[in-house]
């Protein structure tokens, strides 16, 4: 018998057509996120899933699947969305999709930066919505880049990538982490080494790029924004919940800090309503990894994981097991 594969949303051609070759593939093809009940029913006698960032993946959902579940291939490199510890007790691997999306997600970070620094979208919108304007010394000022302090907050590979593009900007990297790096890369990146503390106090620019666990949780709340400078940015592509949204739109209102560039949020798709009234912060829709080389990576990635342990070769990017 073939084995039963859920993927619960359309993925790209070429990852489908991986899956095929190991099993019975059903693609949940609806464009929203699958509702607890019907990924429950969906679930049933799968003895592998390709799951998205927002499929809470937890105990209930594997009893449901029931015990021939053999593996959930997570398509995103953050795995928050997934009860480790419950698939570690019922022998279920979980996999992710680390490295391919790491440039997509560094060029758009800063993108996000050059938005809020340059009010790129605040001048477009100026321009949409007809009101007169005219050139002159004054007219719309932001700030450069050069001889700027960028605070790294989480040095993987996408942290490392923002540092390169840092470095070509002419900024100066400073980063934090939970374990200091090998001192090779902190030379190849000419980075060095802050706590958290030092690094809000001392950065023009801090950037998150830390997974998010029960310790980095609102990791940036209103007394971490307090210590920051009054006109440092701050860049959100790692999870909404590192940010406390609320406290954040206070700080970016009184003026605690100069802007921010966010890509995503805390619940996701709502955005805290007082940030959509405010000029110094950018927002869009989750889009580090949307470009189409990155998704497709990503999806026949998660399908070699699928592959490899159906077919007994063993996952290509492992978390646990």
């Amino acid at each position: 018998m073939s084995s039963r594969i859920l993927v619960t949303r359309s993925i790209p051609e070429s990852a489908s057509r991986l899956l095929e070759s190991v099993g019975d593939v059903r693609l949940c093809s609806q464009s929203r996120a699958m509702t607890p009940a019907e990924l429950h029913e969906a679930v049933h006698g799968a003895e592998a899933v390709v799951t998205m960032l927002h499929d809470r993946i937890d105990g209930e959902v594997l009893d449901a699947a029931g015990p021939s579940l053999r593996v959930v291939a997570n398509v995103a490199v953050g795995y928050d969305n997934v009860d480790v510890p419950a698939l570690d007790r019922r022998g279920v691997l979980l996999t992710n999709t680390p490295g391919v999306l790491t440039d997509a997600t560094a060029d758009l970070t800063f993108g996000l930066l050059l938005m809020v620094t340059r009010r790129l979208a605040e001048g477009e919108r100026l321009i949409r919505s007809g009101t007169p304007w005219a050139w002159n010394f004054s007219f719309m000022l932001g700030s450069g880049l050069q001889g700027k302090k960028l605070g790294i907050v989480g040095m993987g590979q996408i942290g490392r990538a923002v540092a390169r593009r840092a470095r070509a900007f002419g900024m100066d990297v400073v980063y934090t982490a939970r374990n200091r790096v090998e001192s090779e890369v902190e030379r190849e990146l000419d980075a060095s080494f802050l706590p958290l503390s030092r690094l809000l106090r001392d950065s023009d620019v801090v950037s998150l790029h830390c997974p998010l666990t029960e310790s980095t949780r609102h990791l940036i709340d209103g007394a971490a924004l307090s210590g920051m400078k009054s006109s440092a940015v701050l860049l959100n592509t790692s999870r909404g919940a590192v940010v406390d949204e609320r406290a954040l739109a206070r700080a970016l209102r009184d003026g605690t800090i100069g802007g921010a560039g966010l890509d995503v949020f805390e619940n996701e798709p709502a955005v805290e309503p007082e940030l959509l009234e405010l000029d110094n912060v950018v927002m869009v829709p989750h889009l580090g990894s949307a470009t189409a080389e990155t998704r497709t990576a990503m999806a026949e990635l998660a399908a070699r994981n699928v592959v490899g342990v159906l077919d007994g070769s063993g996952p290509v990017s492992p978390v646990n097991g």
